[in-house]
């Protein structure tokens, strides 16, 4: 590269004013980007994180105090829906969510084009199979009536149970979002009932068995008594974790809410509230 391209851009004599004016100009642009460059690196002091209503609100007091202690002023938002706080998350009404699991995670960027990524666990709910009729797996009878929640992610989750204790076989390769459709063998003909996550729990009574999600278990009034099969927690794709939008998973105020939740304070907390159907999982 020759020295005239690597001259000043201004090729005439350069007077006082010009020399003025062009060192205003630079010291406004340095001046600019003092003031703007640390808004991409500001670590937050105050953020809103949804979560679903019920027993986790008495944990997240507990993550409310955690977080105080760390300089973090973390106000918790309630929802009711599960598909509200991704929502709110992806518009920014919110600053991280804690309430889902990969499977359904994928399923709602999948489905919504979500850009949300999991930055910590929280807890795992290792879902089971639950009877007020019969004691083991091994007595459910020929054509047993059995429900399973049907919403796509949970559905899956529950029939891997089913196939897990050999009462059903589903088809070589069948993913997570497995259905009824997918069911190859079914030796003793039992016969699954696809029901509203909310209600299958309830509905144990009227049924041989059902396959029920922990927290509706226990909103149902089921106990550990009453399971006779249950997921493995080795390697459960299915932990909950804080989730924030992409793009903010190294910020400082993340690794403080993910300290918040992972410490013994709410542990304790978490074990007092779901009486051991949940698990930490971090």
């Amino acid at each position: 590269m020759s020295d005239q391209n690597n001259r000043f851009p201004f090729s005439g004599p350069v007077t006082r004013r010009t020399g003025l004016a062009l060192a205003l100009a630079t010291a406004a642009a340095l001046t600019t980007f003092a003031f703007t460059a640390p808004a991409f690196s500001q670590d937050k002091k105050e953020i809103k994180v949804g979560i679903i209503s019920g027993e986790d609100e008495d944990v997240w007091r507990v993550v409310v105090q955690e977080g105080a202690k760390r300089g973090l002023t973390i106000e918790t938002v309630v929802f009711n829906d599960y598909t509200q706080p991704n929502e709110a998350l992806e518009r920014g009404e919110i600053d991280a969510n804690a309430f889902q699991h990969q499977p359904y995670l994928d399923n709602q960027i999948k489905t919504q084009g979500y850009h949300i990524v999991p930055v910590g666990y929280t807890a795992v709910w290792p879902i089971g199979l639950y009877s007020k009729k019969h004691k083991t797996v091994a007595e459910l009878p020929e054509g047993a009536v059995v429900g399973v929640p049907n919403d796509p992610s949970n559905e899956g989750r529950a029939l891997r149970v089913l196939q897990n204790e050999g009462l059903i076989k589903l088809k070589d390769g069948t993913g997570i979002l497995a259905t009824v459709i997918d069911i190859s063998e079914n030796p003793k003909n039992l016969n699954i009932k696809e029901l509203d996550a909310g209600i299958v729990g309830r509905s144990v009574d009227d049924l041989d068995a059902a396959v029920v999600n922990t927290d509706w278990a226990l909103k149902s009034g089921l106990t550990p008594d009453d399971r006779i099969a249950q997921e493995p927690v080795a390697d459960n794709p299915y932990r909950n974790f804080i989730a924030v939008k992409a793009g903010s998973e190294n910020e400082p105020w993340v690794k403080t809410l993910v300290e918040s939740y992972q410490n013994e304070t709410v542990k304790a907390e978490f074990d007092r509230v779901y009486k051991g159907t949940g698990i930490s999982a971090y």
